[in-house]
């Protein structure tokens, strides 16, 4: 009977102890960032700064690969079905990394429970603008004229189903108006029809809409973060021009396949906050219109369960479903 156990607890070392070693000698091959996007924005953009400076912290190449498409989704299902040995990540924002499980009728993964958080990397706030020789002189201005005549005022935004229009239906929600939403094929489009005048509104994003506020081309009217943004600190939140409790914000974050062993995600971890701390990095991610923000994989879980929870609601209010 005791050589029997024994025997049992020898075995279960011996296959144990694979998996102890793999851990301990992590990484030992290149590993793959998934960016959920196509090259050239400001997601590709931050993930191939950080990359290099991760690769020095964790003696492994970082190498970054887009695989866009379905708002993110076919590059996070393929980091969820990959093996859960930190090799491979998936860079993306709120949408594929949880938003999508309450906007899509049906999903080929479940970011919840097939992806497992490693850190938040960057926030960025949107912005509601318009054309310089807007009418309006602020945010109560417009709210003013939407509540009188409804329908009146159209808002364009980055697409069905981004955070961006689910942004503009709390604006909508929140500010007791009804403003004709108006989806466009990025925020790049509907920022440049606010930049003609063609939409008297727009949810952009910071990198879109920042250098023309600067140049004096676009009017910002607020910023939707719950404190005002780092690029634009001349520009009021929503809160603070009298829609009380909006916040909306874009956000990018690395996870991994759900299992990946916890010493795993935390070495990923430090190399990530190592990267988001480097000088050089932090000036090119503000560049880019974004703050970096790490965080534990505790503190991002928590965020995107808060995420899901708040879009989810206005989902459902609003009644959109995607595919």
């Amino acid at each position: 009977m005791k050589k029997s156990i024994l025997a049992a607890v020898a075995a279960a070392t011996a296959l144990a102890a694979p998996a102890v070693l793999a851990q301990n000698d992590f990484p030992s091959k290149p590993i793959r960032m998934i960016v959920t996007f196509p090259p050239g924005g400001s997601t590709d953009l931050i993930a191939r700064v950080m990359a290099p400076v991760m690769s020095k912290n964790l003696g492994q190449q970082v190498v970054v690969e887009n695989k866009g498409g379905a708002g993110g989704n076919i590059g996070a299902e393929a980091v969820a079905r990959s093996a859960p040995d930190g090799y491979t990540l998936v860079f993306s924002g709120a949408g594929a990394l949880g938003i999508n499980s309450v906007l899509y009728r049906s999903m080929p993964f479940n970011p919840v429970k097939d992806l497992a958080p490693v850190s938040l990397v960057a926030t960025s706030p949107f912005v509601l603008v318009g054309p310089a020789n807007s009418p309006y002189k602020d945010v109560q201005a417009l709210l003013a004229d939407a509540k009188a005549s409804p329908g009146k005022l159209s808002l364009g935004h980055g697409g069905q189903g981004t955070v961006m229009h689910l942004a503009s239906e709390l604006f909508n929600q929140l500010g007791q108006v009804k403003t004709v939403l108006v989806p466009y094929k990025g925020t790049g489009p509907a920022t440049t029809d606010a930049l003609a005048g063609q939409i008297p509104l727009a949810m952009s994003d910071t990198p879109s809409a920042v250098p023309y506020i600067k140049e004096g081309r676009l009017k910002a009217f607020a910023v939707t973060t719950s404190e005002r943004s780092s690029s634009l600190p001349d520009v009021p939140t929503l809160a603070e021009a009298g829609m009380k409790g909006y916040e909306a914000m874009g956000w990018f974050a690395i996870a991994v396949p759900a299992g990946t062993p916890d010493p795993i995600i935390k070495r990923l971890n430090q190399a990530i906050t190592a990267a988001l701390n480097d000088p050089q990095v932090i000036e090119r991610v503000r560049a880019a219109g974004a703050d970096p923000s790490p965080t534990s994989p505790e503190e991002l879980q928590k965020l995107i369960a808060t995420d899901i929870a708040k879009w989810g609601d206005i989902v459902k209010q609003v009644g959109l479903n995607l595919n």
